[in-house]
């Protein structure tokens, strides 16, 4: 089984909902980029999504995109993450979800990716921006080397929209919480809870929801309802504070044991 449905399989078996984190891949650099998806993987990271670094990345609010920003800076590239997947993989199975834009994808060929990305370890590829055919395309690319292509829906997705999306779908679903683009929130909208039970008609794949979760009481809520959480612009604010101390891993330790409601059921590293 692959890594993706085998985790959401064992979360089940064990009567548990997922916590799935995101971070800029290259932020603050590509060496602590890589300890930081570790630092995840060792507390409590079910799913880790990486973020490829792009220029335009129209759907993330302000935090994600200076994260990108930062990335960039660093010289990190497609071809970057890749090599920080196969490095990690020599140290933790953890699944992991590349979160991109077409752009660089195309620009780094389809075809190619599939392979690289399965040669390094990558489990799912989320793209923002692919939609209809193109989408369906990019997923029979990837599906025949064993990676799944995320799909997306929204509360503006129609329900003929849902059943289009849910019977090409693989790995699991990602459901926007609500219209907009990334970032930390006070509340979760009560249409992300409707989201997921429009999308459950059509689909017996996994739910996951994000966009705005960022504290323990959004993460139980998401959970009564929900599959998994999505923790994504917390995080990386907490490594972009964490700059200027250099106390990154634990501050991301630290937070991301916070988030977490009953952490004791889950592995950690001392």
């Amino acid at each position: 089984m692959k890594r993706i449905p085998e985790k959401f399989a064992s979360l089940a078996a064990d009567e548990r909902k997922g916590f799935i984190p995101f971070l800029s891949a290259g932020d603050p650099d590509i060496v602590t980029s890589k300890e930081i998806v570790l630092t995840l993987a060792n507390n409590g990271a079910d799913i880790i999504e990486l973020g490829v670094p792009f220029t335009d990345p129209m759907a993330d609010g302000p935090t994600i995109q200076a994260s990108s920003m930062r990335a960039l800076e660093n010289g990190v590239f497609l071809d970057d993450v890749l090599q920080m997947v196969r490095e990690i993989r020599s140290e933790a199975d953890v699944p992991i979800v590349l979160f991109s834009y077409l752009n660089p994808l195309h620009r780094y060929g389809i075809e190619d990716l599939a392979k690289d990305a399965a040669a390094a370890g990558v489990d799912g590829v989320l793209i923002t921006d692919a939609v209809d055919t193109e989408a369906v395309e990019i997923s029979n690319m990837l599906s025949q080397y064993g990676i799944d292509l995320i799909s997306l829906i929204a509360p503006t997705t129609t329900d003929e929209r849902l059943e289009k999306i849910a019977a090409s779908a693989m790995g699991f679903i990602y459901a926007v919480s609500r219209a907009g683009v990334t970032g930390a929130q006070t509340e979760t909208a009560d249409a992300a809870e409707l989201l997921v039970r429009r999308a459950r008609r059509f689909t017996d794949l996994p739910i996951a929801v994000g966009f705005g979760i960022s504290t323990r009481e959004q993460i139980e809520d998401v959970w009564k309802y929900a599959d998994a959480a999505v923790v994504g612009s917390a995080i990386v604010a907490e490594i972009e504070r964490s700059i200027a101390e250099g106390d990154t891993l634990d501050r991301v330790r630290n937070f991301v044991r916070g988030l977490l409601p009953p952490f004791a059921n889950r592995a950690a590293e001392p």
